[in-house]
């Protein structure tokens, strides 16, 4: 795990210093982005919009395609929530910033799809600020992430190339780093396996400056269809039956457990005041749990246990 970045002020940055507007008018439009390119491949589904607003300040649009061709639910969602208190999850490795005033924007997607051999993912892209504006720290945060049901090796490889182009914006270092930090985070230490083949995560990012800060945010968010819908065009086609449906939905109980044992997103939505089906949005509309079940050895489920979860350098061959 790589160490906790150190929360600055904003007075150390003069032509290089915060722009929350520009912030919140790129994740409006990345939304809108994302949904467009996720109608187009479904080709069916349609995105409905729920516009919401926060008990104290700010508010959201979230969005949702149920019941599409390929994808059973889509969920895509921009909030800009404020507060008089940052939530305990925002605060865990930032005691100094207990009690204090914050502002919160992000956009926040979760893919679940029909066939099981078209992973689920997730994306996120968020920024905070705490304390009193015009006087308050910031950092950015987020990433996104793959889950599998089937693993495929090409995918992995392209899914970490793609993770890998987006993290040059800030330096050649940086996608080791996110990759490990992924790995670590989306871990389901009860059961001792990680959710997926990760990709890349970040938080508490504020260094050096805002402009590059927001940018690696920028090329976060714009990376994510680049290394999704590949994957999607490849494996949307492929026959299944029931039997790879039942796998699916039992490895969504995984998801489940994730989402409302660990993920920090989640909890903070919930600890601010959120509006709660747009922070469950995220769960599967369907998932099933089976007692002490295990695979079948040799089988394509167990090869999923095999040879794709754990932390793995999907890009050793290009080093």
């Amino acid at each position: 795990m790589i160490k906790w970045l150190r929360v600055m002020t904003l007075r150390q940055y003069h032509d290089n210093g915060p722009d929350f507007g520009a912030v919140r008018q790129y994740l409006l439009e990345l939304q809108d982005r994302l949904c467009t390119a996720l109608e187009l491949e479904d080709g069916q589904g349609r995105f409905v919009e729920d516009a919401w607003q926060h008990s104290s300040g700010g508010g959201g649009r979230t969005r949702v395609l149920n019941s599409g061709l390929v994808f059973e639910q889509a969920g895509v969602n921009y909030s800009y929530v404020k507060g008089d208190r940052l939530p305990a999850a925002a605060t865990v490795k930032r005691p100094e910033l207990e009690d204090q005033r914050f502002r919160a924007v992000g956009v926040s997607l979760v893919i679940h799809p029909l066939n099981p051999y078209v992973p689920t993912t997730h994306m996120n892209v968020r920024s905070f600020a705490a304390g009193d504006e015009g006087d308050d720290t910031w950092w950015f945060g987020g990433g996104f992430d793959l889950t599998p049901y089937y693993g495929f090796r090409e995918d992995a490889v392209h899914w970490h190339r793609n993770a890998r182009q987006a993290c040059l914006a800030v330096g050649e270092d940086r996608y080791p780093r996110y990759k490990q930090w992924c790995d670590d985070y989306f871990y389901l230490r009860h059961r001792g396996e990680t959710r997926g083949i990760g990709g890349l995560f970040f938080d508490d990012l504020n260094s050096p400056d805002f402009q590059t800060c927001f940018g690696f945010l920028r090329s976060v968010g714009d990376h994510f269809l680049s290394g999704y819908l590949p994957i999607v065009a490849r494996r949307r086609s492929m026959d299944y039956g029931a039997r790879h449906r039942d796998w699916q939905l039992y490895r969504r109980g995984r998801y489940v457990e994730f989402n409302l044992v660990y993920d920090r997103g989640t909890l903070f939505g919930l600890q601010s005041g959120g509006r709660t089906e747009s922070i469950l949005m995220s769960l599967p509309p369907k998932a099933v749990w089976r007692y002490n079940y295990q695979p079948e050895p040799g089988s394509p489920e167990a090869d999923l246990y095999d040879n794709f979860l754990g932390s793995r350098n999907w890009l050793a061959d290009e080093s």
